[in-house]
């Protein structure tokens, strides 16, 4: 697990559920998007963004576990959706994986994803 800082940026508003900083030393780790695919390849949860996010966020644990990593070596976290207003049943399950300090995050509302099922994408970047 790497040693993770998260400098306060001196000027800038406080961050609601993110941090604007994070730095540490370690192997850099970038995993895809990931969206809410079970692992024969199926949509989870169609047309429920917290259902999504749970298969989402599973298969990021597994991606990160892949290279000896959790949740806690997270340094960015970006969330693609295709509405906004998804964003508080999302977090509710981030907060179930990430109870912690937040990673640095971007959360951008998009006009489609891949496939009509996919209703959120979110892609990570860790230090090990």
């Amino acid at each position: 697990m790497s040693k993770l800082e998260y400098p306060r940026a001196v000027g800038v508003a406080p961050g609601n559920g993110y941090s604007h900083v994070v730095t540490g030393r370690g192997q850099w780790v970038a995993i895809s998007g990931q969206v809410a695919l079970d692992p024969d390849g199926q949509f989870v949860g169609i047309g429920d963004p917290e259902a999504q996010a749970r298969q989402v966020f599973e298969n990021l644990r597994r991606c990160l576990s892949a290279v000896g990593a959790t949740f806690e070596d997270v340094v960015k976290l970006t969330y693609f959706v295709t509405d906004i207003g998804f964003l508080p049943a999302i977090r509710t399950v981030r907060d179930e994986y990430i109870p912690g300090t937040k990673p640095a995050s971007t959360a951008v509302q998009v006009a489609a994803l891949f496939s009509p099922d996919a209703l959120l994408e979110i892609e990570a970047y860790a230090i090990v």
